[in-house]
């Protein structure tokens, strides 16, 4: 029979549009399985800010009566507006091997694009740089990361299929705890600590953390703008951030750096839980919580989430200084190896940093661009 398309307009679709790539996904070792009782938060106007100022829209593709894909359309206006755009996002994009069903979710989201005076569609990409963005292209089997994608091979091939071409990757590397660090980045070290204009500033409890939350978000507003996809945080969406990822931070994996009274640059890493989250099967009742701080507990990786150095303060090293205060913190709580957040293959800069550690890129994410009219 041919697919047909459904908006998600009812309880029984939310449902379907949240539990169906667990279904896709049952019989494959590299899946994450989301932590549904954020999802559902996500996806629901309600709790997620981003609606507010997006065009969305969700979609299942049905076969026999059967759902057997799904894809979202979001239109960022203010992102378009600052970047004098006219592009839709697709997200969220998963269906059975099945050309047929691709295809007819792509068509889905370009006409409803079309209808929006939109000129291109991208993706995968959700409201903001901080949900996954990108196909995994490269790392299929690797340890998953809980801030990225983790799709089967096919659903790129079939994307590419239908006409979407490469806009840019984005990579992360991974290097042991024990590596044997290049001595520049010692004497960068010793000259920022003998630089007594600049404090570190190491936390070992939330409590202390707290104060800096807002800070650390605000400097990320100002130091990404430039980046692909970026668009400002706003204090109801600050507030979201934190609190999704709050209850599962050690406050041992932050890092600040203060110039006086002011955050200049910092660094969050976060234990790799994804252990947890698959015993869990993504639920945190009845026991599912304890698997995941039991991983949390128990992690070997340490996952690079966030890092940022004022504009007027990079060059002088405090990305190394606070990378080596980090580096120890994380042996002293047991880590082993270190994987970097998601890096633009165009951040030259950031690159050179992870490439002089001679850390090996173990995941590539492709995010695709189309011209639809």
């Amino acid at each position: 029979m041919k697919t047909e398309i459904r908006i998600v307009n009812s309880r029984k679709l939310f449902s379907d549009f949240i539990h169906l790539p667990a279904l896709i996904h049952k019989d494959h070792k590299g899946w994450l399985p989301p932590v549904y009782a954020d999802e559902k938060k996500f996806f629901d106007p309600k709790f997620n800010f981003s609606f507010s100022y997006c065009d969305t829209v969700m979609a299942l593709a049905f076969r026999d009566g059967i759902v057997c894909g799904r894809i979202m359309g979001i239109i960022h206006h203010k992102y378009n507006e600052l970047k004098q755009e006219k592009t839709a996002r697709f997200g969220f994009f998963e269906c059975y091997n099945e050309s047929e069903t691709a295809n007819a979710l792509l068509k889905y989201i370009e006409e409803w694009a079309l209808e929006k005076g939109m000129n291109q569609v991208a993706g995968p990409y959700g409201f903001s740089d901080k949900d996954p963005q990108g196909f995994m292209i490269e790392g299929f089997y690797d340890i998953p990361l809980l801030s990225a994608s983790c799709n089967l091979p096919y659903i790129v091939e079939l994307t590419e299929n239908y006409g979407y071409s490469k806009f840019i990757d984005c990579l992360t590397y991974r290097f042991n705890i024990d590596v044997v660090l290049p001595d520049i980045y010692q004497r960068v070290q010793q000259r920022v600590m003998n630089n007594h204009r600049y404090q570190i500033l190491e936390f070992t409890s939330k409590k202390q953390l707290k104060p800096f939350v807002i800070p650390i978000l605000k400097l990320i507003n100002e130091t990404y703008h430039h980046l692909f996809g970026f668009f400002p945080l706003n204090k109801e969406e600050m507030k979201e951030f934190a609190n999704r990822y709050m209850p599962v931070l050690n406050p041992k994996h932050v890092k600040v750096v203060m110039l006086q009274k002011e955050v200049v640059a910092f660094v969050i890493g976060l234990a790799n839980m994804s252990e947890g989250i698959i015993k869990a099967k993504g639920k945190l009742l009845p026991f599912g919580w304890y698997h995941i701080i039991r991983s949390i507990n128990h992690a070997t990786q340490l996952d690079l989430m966030l890092g940022a150095v004022k504009k007027e303060h990079q060059g002088l090293g405090l990305e190394i200084a606070m990378g080596l205060h980090l580096l120890e913190s994380a042996k002293k709580t047991g880590m082993k190896t270190i994987e970097t957040h998601l890096i633009l293959e165009t951040n030259t800069r950031m690159k050179a940093v992870i490439e002089k550690l001679d850390a090996p890129i173990v995941k590539r994410f492709r995010v695709y661009r189309k011209t639809i009219a």
